[in-house]
């Protein structure tokens, strides 16, 4: 049986869509160890399914909030563990 592996979901509210934050999203996961999926969503929102070590979510997180501040409304946030592992950091169109 595969370990369980720590997931973030964060779904991001406000001018979210065309302002290149999947872009901005994948960029700064290159600095971080995680790996995961970012993409719009039909109500406007952008959902952000990022997985790895606790602190290295958090602090990849943090950072793409800071980055995309003037961007965000809202955010939601769910903590889980999953069985699978993304493969590498994309962008879902």
């Amino acid at each position: 049986m595969q370990k369980a592996i720590g997931r973030t979901r964060v779904w991001f509210s406000g001018r979210v869509q065309g302002v290149g934050f999947r872009y901005k999203a994948r960029q700064i996961a290159q600095g971080y160890d995680v790996s995961g999926t970012v993409e719009n969503l039909d109500d406007g929102r952008v959902l952000l399914c990022v997985q790895g070590e606790k602190p290295q979510r958090e602090a990849f997180i943090k950072e793409l909030k800071l980055v995309m501040a003037d961007f965000i409304r809202k955010c939601d946030e769910t903590e889980d563990e999953v069985s699978f592992r993304y493969s590498g950091f994309e962008i879902i169109a």
